[in-house]
């Protein structure tokens, strides 16, 4: 959505903002150290994990079965951008579309949405103007390069086994059998982004997974195509793609801990994967970025076989990641209702009090 006036988050930099909204934006995002990451979706039905598609082998009809659950009857924007303000947070990310292709918007590329289910409700549009109205950025999620429904995402291959579940007998929606077949899906994430960031207001988007460029690289994945797109259409968003792709990222966002190269890179993905990652690392090193971990240690959605971190232990983390010039989004996984679970709300709250 293109931004015709201040938002309510930039007034204290509104100023800068009438001369160049993007450098506004970034002013902002380098004072902001705190934000709300929210791993909402189908999976959280099942309480379990939110890899729990590709971990259990579900097949993509079975796993659909869940959307009749979806009801999402507690999931409550207003609840959740006052605990973000009470945490002394200045921003939240959601989960827009996990890798299970489960849209939280009222989506008219894509039926398999929280609208078409028992919910009914645009979740993302619920929550983003919440955002917009009480002074909060609002991040997008997508799963840009992980898609375990889409027919023409790749097939699983040896340094790429994430791409599909690992399924004992052939999954029947799968329809890729050659590169040029990928291009079907390029096509569709152009156009489900582009509709997501044009009819919501949204600071950035956050996408997922870097894996996939690591492992396929520039002979899939037109990335400098595909930002120049995104900056051409929405250039008010910043864009971020985990530790980086090719380093002309606003920022980046690594799990847990900022870090380069690693051999477990190399031995994965070989060389050229490792070259990549390289890129992506030494590109936005400098840069003020983010570092995103978790409440549950082990899970980003809602798992109760999962222990909660301990309070010191995510000051700590927050604390660190301030003075490695991050910020740090911290994960909660609303619980199948839409609610976040109690015990873990308090926990964020002790750890934003302490700032």
């Amino acid at each position: 959505m293109k931004t015709t006036e201040c938002p309510k988050y930039l007034l204290p930099y509104r100023e800068l903002w009438e001369r160049d909204h993007k450098e506004a934006i970034l002013a902002w995002w380098r004072e902001a150290r705190f934000g709300l990451f929210l791993h909402y979706g189908l999976y959280s039905q099942l309480h379990r994990h939110e890899w729990v598609m590709m971990q259990d082998k579900i097949h993509v009809d079975d796993y659909a079965k869940l959307v009749d659950m979806f009801t999402a009857h507690n999931f409550d924007a207003e609840h959740i951008t006052d605990l973000a303000l009470a945490c002394g947070m200045k921003y939240v990310n959601l989960t827009t579309c996990h890798h299970e292709n489960f849209c939280l918007w009222d989506s008219k590329i894509e039926s398999f949405n929280a609208k078409n289910a028992p919910c009914g409700r645009d979740l993302v549009g619920e929550l983003s103007e919440a955002c917009d109205r009480k002074g909060l950025g609002f991040f997008a999620y997508y799963t840009f390069m992980l898609n375990w429904r889409h027919p023409y995402f790749v097939s699983r291959s040896e340094n790429f086994p994430h791409a599909r579940p690992n399924y004992p007998d052939p999954e029947p929606r799968y329809l890729f059998k050659e590169k040029e077949d990928f291009s079907k899906y390029l096509d569709y994430i152009r156009k489900i982004m582009d509709e997501l960031l044009s009819n919501y207001k949204i600071t950035g988007i956050w996408l997922d997974a870097i894996s996939a460029w690591w492992a396929l690289g520039e002979e899939y994945i037109p990335i400098e195509d595909i930002y120049a797109e995104l900056r051409r259409n929405h250039p008010d968003v910043l864009i971020s793609w985990k530790q980086g792709a090719t380093g002309t990222e606003d920022f980046a966002s690594p799990e847990h801990f900022f870090h380069g190269v690693t051999e477990n890179v190399r031995r994965q993905y070989g060389d050229a994967g490792a070259n990549r990652a390289l890129r992506g690392f030494e590109g936005n090193r400098l840069k003020h970025n983010e570092i995103c971990s978790s409440v549950q240690q082990g899970t980003w959605g809602y798992c109760p076989k999962f222990a909660n971190r301990g309070v010191n232990e995510l000051k700590a983390l927050l604390d660190s990641a301030n003075e490695q010039n991050c910020n740090l989004l911290l994960n909660v996984g609303p619980m199948a209702d839409g609610s976040i679970n109690p015990v873990q709300e308090k926990i964020l709250l002790v750890v934003g009090r302490g700032m």
